[in-house]
């Protein structure tokens, strides 16, 4: 039997072109037009608050904030995030264009808005998070906000999937490239890096997907060995339970949501690092877990959502409604797999709407990751 096929640039085409043509209007976006008032960082300095805190309600000046775990403030700083975001998002829908098209307006308006954000040194956002995931009164940034960036990993695949046009000039690559390697060297040898490659839960995971696709990015072999390491030695055998499940992601008030987000991140990593001689596809525990399982315990609720709750597990205190989406696991899991269900149900589902799933969404055009 032949194996699965799904033309991703065809399927997309309409909604990847639209997104780029919009692209093209944007004015670059920078950091540095925002300035946060508790930030104890300079201009060029990301900053954010922490998703889940909020003013103290029994303190004149709501310091210190207090937790509501999977709530997040409305009115908390996201302007540094949004603004990352908006660049990401635009950037990936360029190179997106160019990899269906080679129209080389795509790639030199990607060009200009990297240069703003990333290597002007009037504009640019320094290649740290020492400030990111704030929380007033009790810290000025803590390794949790490493997980902002997150939303960065398609930059590097837009890059590479326009860096031969010639409207994007080799020296921005160079610059770009050591940009993101002088960022790696921060997240893995800084106090707030390494308590979030320590963390025992999603946000390790976000942290070494991160590594690996900006180490891939710069050529840093070290690196990458260091991430598949991980999900070897200690994604799988430490954070997945016997059924495929995470159940760390499964305590949280937003269980569906945190399921779909780690196994999301866990298949990424397989998509970035598996190479014919060291496949992480195909790794598996002698009892059996690997991602193959890990996917096949979250398929059926992507299928059918009241599943979940059929079979006792909570629903999620904040954007419910919203999943799921158009999650692209499903495409990487039945391209490596072979596996034509996950494929149908990749087709079928719509892209992300909702605001909260968007955020907790890294990858916008899957284009950049397949093949065609």
């Amino acid at each position: 039997m032949a194996a699965p096929t799904m033309d991703v640039a065809a399927m997309d085409h309409d909604r990847i072109i639209n997104a780029a043509n919009n692209a093209l209007t944007l004015a670059p976006v920078t950091i540095t037009e925002f300035h946060p008032a508790l930030s104890t960082g300079g201009p060029h300095d990301y900053y954010s608050n922490g998703d889940y805190w909020w003013p103290n309600p029994n303190t004149t000046n709501g310091l210190p904030y207090v937790q509501r775990d999977g709530q997040t403030d409305p009115k908390n700083f996201n302007d540094a995030r949004d603004c990352l975001r908006q660049m990401n998002s635009a950037v990936a829908a360029l190179g997106a264009a160019y990899k269906i098209t080679g129209d080389d307006r795509y790639a030199a308006k990607a060009a200009k808005l990297l240069q703003v954000f990333f290597l002007d040194p009037a504009t640019m956002m320094n290649p740290n998070l020492q400030y990111a995931q704030a929380i007033p009164g009790v810290s000025t940034g803590r390794g949790t906000g490493i997980i902002d960036t997150l939303h960065l990993i398609e930059v590097p695949r837009a890059i590479e999937a326009m860096e031969k046009s010639p409207a994007f000039p080799p020296d921005e690559v160079a610059g770009l490239k050591k940009w993101f390697s002088d960022y790696v060297m921060w997240m893995t040898t800084s106090k707030n890096g390494n308590d979030e490659a320590n963390s025992l839960n999603n946000h390790a995971v976000a942290f070494w997907l991160q590594v690996a696709v900006f180490s891939q990015f710069t050529g840093d072999q070290k690196d990458m060995d260091a991430s598949r390491d991980q999900f070897k030695n200690v994604f799988v055998p430490k954070q997945m339970a016997a059924d495929g499940s995470f159940p760390r992601e499964l305590a949280r008030t937003k269980p569906y949501g945190y399921s779909t987000f780690q196994l999301g991140n866990m298949v990424t990593l397989c998509q970035t690092l598996s190479t014919p001689q060291d496949n992480l596809w195909q790794f598996q525990l002698p009892d059996g877990r690997g991602i193959h399982k890990a996917v096949e315990f979250m398929y059926p609720y992507l299928a059918d959502k009241s599943k979940w709750l059929a079979d006792g597990r909570r629903q999620d205190i904040q954007a419910w409604d919203g999943w799921p989406s158009q999650q692209p696991l499903l495409l990487f899991a039945g391209l490596a797999f072979n596996d034509q269900k996950y494929l149908d149900l990749w087709s079928k589902l719509s892209a992300a709407t909702n605001q909260e799933v968007r955020r907790n969404t890294a990858i916008t055009r899957p284009v950049l990751w397949v093949q065609n």
